[in-house]
């Protein structure tokens, strides 16, 4: 028989540094939720828990009606890096 992987146990980032509000303004915190190409990433990858990954979306949107994130990334015109404009 085949062994089962062992995958390492996500935790949430925000309950284990105790952090009260997630600040839209604060893009540092928001890109460990984004994926490469800028979307939000799911739960079962990021570890958050269900309350804090549903605050993490609410700014992200709120960030991203701000243009301080990309709504989407285009595939021929590539930006390393969007928030070193």
């Amino acid at each position: 028989m085949a062994e089962k992987k062992r995958y390492s146990k996500r935790y949430c980032r925000y309950t284990e540094a105790k952090i009260d509000f997630i600040d839209y303004k604060d893009v540092e915190m928001l890109k460990h939720s984004l994926s490469e190409r800028y979307k939000i990433m799911p739960r079962r990858l990021t570890g958050n828990s269900k309350k804090w990954q549903e605050r993490v979306e609410v700014a992200i949107k709120r960030a991203r009606q701000m243009a301080l994130i990309p709504y989407i990334v285009d595939r021929k015109r590539v930006v390393e890096n969007p928030f070193k404009i």
